[in-house]
């Protein structure tokens, strides 16, 4: 009995002891200098080919125009040339385009990151009737062009005495429902523990989307924001038809209208594009930790 006990013993200790070398990792290969350098280089020319344009950008915005096209072309701005930047200062209204652009972009990106997270919270959290339809229905309109509604578009905000004013400028792009698509994405992936315990102490449903939703779905609400920003921040279309004079056109729109039918002064075309970087450029680095959290956060998600 006690041979067989021990007999038992013995094969019940092997048993994990094999099953544990069967299925023991292997170690990591380490890359060789080769591939490292390999690797170093790729990225090397990738970072190049992002750089290039707008080095190039901001070296066309300190030369005159006329020697742009000279043979051979000189390369580097020296001495660099300031009259491009003063004349788009001080000879157009672009100090007031870019005030244009900041209050729309801000206008638009704070409501829509209100109203968003509230039909997103609507739609993944609560019950009420045609809850699945509506969601396919509201979703369904990012399938119509945007250029099959601005006719119609036009007429309405017209007819609305909205023309050439903030409000036409801050209203339709409200209707975008790509952040509530987002917003019920995000919040959906929320465990429902702590909004249900706050129901039972007689929390209101705008109590818990305050209180509950909102400080768990701030990442997500950085990300909408940065992404609302940046597209109202470079829209141009729907400005350049809802405005007509030069006092509320965007810095988009009014760039534009710096090129006549005979000539393009691509220096101030430059500079401004230059000077309208630095904007969403500041915003986006102050941000930049939370929009990569968010972005983490709804990828770790899926």
């Amino acid at each position: 009995m006690a041979t067989a006990d021990t007999t038992r013993g013995r094969a019940h200790t092997d048993r994990p002891r094999g099953m544990l070398i069967r299925f023991r990792a292997r170690p990591a290969v380490e890359a060789g200098p080769v591939s490292i350098a390999v690797s170093y280089v790729i990225v090397a020319i990738i970072a190049l080919a992002c750089v290039l344009p707008f080095l190039y950008i901001l070296s066309t915005s300190l030369k005159e125009s006329q020697l742009l096209f000279q043979y051979p072309p000189k390369w580097l701005p020296i001495p660099p040339y300031f009259g491009n930047y003063e004349r788009l200062l001080f000879e157009t209204p672009f100090p007031r385009w870019v005030l244009n652009t900041l209050v729309v972009a801000t206008a638009v990106t704070a409501i829509k990151v209100v109203i968003d997270s509230m039909a997103g919270y609507a739609f993944a959290k609560m019950q009420f009737p045609f809850k699945n339809f509506l969601f396919v229905f509201v979703i369904a309109t990012l399938m119509i062009p945007f250029a099959t509604i601005l006719i119609p578009l036009y007429f309405t905000v017209r007819g609305l005495h909205l023309l050439d004013t903030y409000w036409a400028l801050i209203l339709p792009p409200l209707a975008n429902p790509i952040g509530i698509f987002m917003m019920r994405q995000f919040i959906e992936g929320l465990p429902s523990d702590l909004e249900n315990a706050a129901r039972l102490d007689g929390v209101s449903e705008f109590g818990v989307y305050l209180r509950i939703i909102v400080p768990l779905i701030k990442p997500g609400l950085v990300v909408l924001a940065v992404l609302t920003f940046l597209l109202q921040y470079t829209s141009f279309l729907w400005p350049l038809v809802a405005t007509n004079t030069d006092e509320m056109r965007l810095i988009t729109t009014g760039l534009a209208t710096q090129r006549s039918v005979w000539q393009v002064n691509y220096g101030i075309f430059s500079a401004g594009a230059v000077m309208a970087l630095i904007p969403i450029t500041v915003i986006f680095l102050l941000l930049q930790r939370y929009f990569i959290a968010g972005s983490l956060a709804g990828a770790l998600k899926q």
